[in-house]
């Protein structure tokens, strides 16, 4: 694919993968999150994996997963995916708002969240969010 090279190699030889991350003091390099998985909100960058591990904090959030939802107002909202814990079925989207406002930053408190079984995976394991972001869109236009 000798197009997509080029455009991931520039011309003094770095390689451009599209991958976030922080490099350590001994010089190691951590991933934490991909460029196009930022949410823009309004001018706001949002870091999906920031407010996943936020929700993750909350009692009864087993897993989440953080989107961008397209919106004409701002762009895009903020849209989580979360797995319950076994006997937290009773959790709900107001519940997770009231406990993010008051912890995060207003701009960063997903507009949406859904509550599903399972995620969709890669065979490799990988959470397939381009689908969630479907999936999002789909919902949010059935008015759910």
């Amino acid at each position: 694919m000798p197009e997509e090279t080029e455009k991931a190699i520039d011309e003094n030889g770095f390689l451009h993968s599209g991958d976030m991350g922080t490099v350590d003091e001994d010089g190691y390099f951590r991933v934490t999150g991909r460029i196009k998985d930022m949410i823009i909100r309004g001018g706001e960058n949002i870091y999906p994996l920031e407010v996943e591990n936020f929700l993750l904090t909350m009692p009864g959030v087993l897993d989440a997963q953080v989107v961008g939802i397209p919106d004409a107002k701002f762009g895009e909202i903020v849209g989580a995916f979360i797995r319950v814990r076994p006997g937290f079925e009773h959790l709900t989207e107001e519940a997770v708002r009231e406990y993010a406002i008051p912890r995060i930053a207003r701009y960063k408190v997903p507009k949406r969240v859904f509550f599903v079984d399972d995620f969709p995976m890669t065979p490799s394991m990988k959470v397939q969010k381009f689908k969630l972001r479907e999936m999002a869109e789909e919902l949010v236009k059935a008015g759910k």
